[in-house]
Parts: structure tokens; sequence; C-alpha cells
């Protein structure tokens, strides 16, 4: 007859194959098939780093709340019509989104907690490839991912959003004067990486995004990416719900002025009740996979900040 501690040592085990299970679904897709690989260089290599576990910058970017954040970051970029013109083009977001993803989790990740070396090296990597990346929109303007105002609205546009869903599905957001300071440090990739002044508050972010509204567009192809995104991502049945949860909480981030172009509809009370709650058990959950004690990210975390 099993006995209470035989039922806890069965039910821990099933969590941590759950756990490990969920865990390598998630890395798989983020980080490719070779994420193990990637994450021991990134967090095993000694050497000098910009950041500390204790920045808040690493706080953000460690987090599940990253999920959302880079779904409605992607949104709020699509809005440009010469950087949407730049990814249509150029970045098989369509063809091979996870590729993609994969090449984005990697910058973010190596900038932020690798080492200073292996930063600069893929920084020096993707200034190379923005310098063949250009072209002409539908309207005929001619575009180019080198092109520093392009890469600002990509910058601020992405440390809003992270910023924004780590405030509202983080376990503990940061204060006023964290928050400037996660600003203040993303400007240190994006100044390596051709952005000219960036902001370094989040008043003055903020002051950023405003001054681009009168460049947005809401264009067939804005449109079409947020369908894909929301509706039609390349995941099978079993994670889709996973995945919509993970959109409606970051659709419910957006701000009102965003909805319209990309024809998704406005219903505060609806995405307070449900909306926000959906993307805070979904965050939750990725947090849990995420944060696995056997993880070699959790383990290099752990060392690092004791």
């Amino acid at each position: 007859m099993a006995t209470r501690d035989d039922t806890h040592v069965k039910t821990d085990r099933w969590d941590g194959r759950a756990r490990r299970t969920l865990a390598h679904a998630l890395r798989s897709r983020v980080a490719g098939d070779d994420a193990a690989a990637k994450a021991a260089v990134i967090w095993g290599t000694e050497g000098e780093r910009w950041f500390t576990p204790d920045d808040p910058i690493w706080r953000v970017h460690a987090d599940a709340a990253m999920f959302p954040g880079g779904i409605r970051a992607l949104l709020l970029q699509s809005l440009h019509p010469l950087a949407m013109a730049g990814v249509a083009g150029h970045s098989g977001f369509k063809g091979d989104p996870w590729g993609r993803l994969q090449r984005t989790s990697e910058f973010l990740a190596t900038t932020t907690f690798g080492t200073i070396e292996h930063a600069d090296v893929l920084i020096d990597r993707v200034r190379r490839i923005h310098e063949r990346v250009r072209g002409k929109a539908a309207d005929g303007r001619p575009y180019a991912a080198s092109d520093p105002h392009l890469l600002r609205w990509v910058h601020v546009t992405e440390v809003d959003s992270f910023l924004t869903s780590f405030q509202r599905y983080a376990a503990q957001p940061l204060s006023d004067t964290e928050a400037d300071l996660y600003v203040e440090q993303s400007a240190i990739v994006a100044r390596r990486l051709g952005v000219i002044d960036p902001p370094l508050t989040t008043e003055a972010l903020a002051a950023t995004i405003d001054a681009y509204r009168p460049e947005l567009q809401s264009t067939p192809e804005a449109r079409e990416a947020a369908r894909f995104l929301l509706l039609h991502p390349p995941l099978p049945a079993l994670a889709r719900p996973g995945y919509s949860a993970l959109a409606a909480g970051a659709v419910s981030l957006l701000p009102r002025w965003a909805r319209w172009p990309l024809r998704l509809p406005w219903l505060p009370v609806t995405e307070r009740l449900l909306g926000q709650p959906l993307g805070g058990a979904a965050t939750s959950a990725v947090r849990w996979a995420m944060t696995d004690p056997q993880d070699v990210r959790t383990v290099a975390i752990a060392d690092r900040a004791g």
C-alpha cells in the first residue's frame, strides 16, 4: 500500500518530467534544436559581461513575460511601412518564422547574459546583415535595415513592449527608478547596433514612440502579419491554446491607437477580465517551465547571483 511520502515522490517526479518536457519544447521553438549548446556557451563562458543578475535588464530579459512582450513588439513594429517592408521582403517571417524568432532570441540572450566578447561578435554580424537588407516599399520609398531611424523604431517598440509586459505579468515589477535604468541599459546594445540617440528614461521612451506615430500606417502587410501572428501561427494543435493565451495577453497590452490599424478590437473590459488573466496564466506556466532547477540557465543564474 502506497504511503503519503510515496505519493509525494511520484508527484514530484511527474512534475519534474512535465516541467522538463515543456521547457525543452519551448526552448527548441524559441532557441532551436541546439538550444542547450547555445545556452552552455552564453551562460557558461567565463568573461566580463555588461550586466549582472541584479540589473533590471537581466531580470526583464530572463523572465517569461518576454513571450507576450515579443508578440506585442512585432505587432507594433509592423505599423511602420518601411520597417514592415524590410521584414516582409527579407526576414522570412512567414516562410521561416521560428528561424527568425531563434535568431532574435539568440541576439537578446547573448547581448544580455553573454560575455562582452561574444556580444560584440554577434552585434558586428547583425550589422553586416543589416547592410545587405535594402529595397523599396510598396509605395516606392526606399528602405534599409541599417537606417538609424528604422533601427530606433524597432528598438523602442521592443523596449516598450518588454517593459510593459514585465510590469504587467512579472511576479515583482520594477520600481520607477529600475524601469528608467532598464531603458538606459537597453540603449547600450542599441547604440552598438547603430541606433542614434536612443531614449534613456521611460518618459523619453514614450515620447519617442509618440513622435513616430505620424509615420505609422495600416498597410495590407501589417494586417496580414497580425493575422499570421494571432490567428495562423505555425504550431501543432496541442500548442495552440497556450500560444493563443499568450497572444491574448499581448494584444491586451497594446495601446488603443494601435488597434484599428491592425483591425484589432478595443475591448477594455473583456481584456481586463479575460485577456490579461489568460496572458498572466500562460506566462506563469512558461515561467514555471523555464525555472527547472536542472536547467543550465537556472543553475548559471544561481551561480552568478551567489
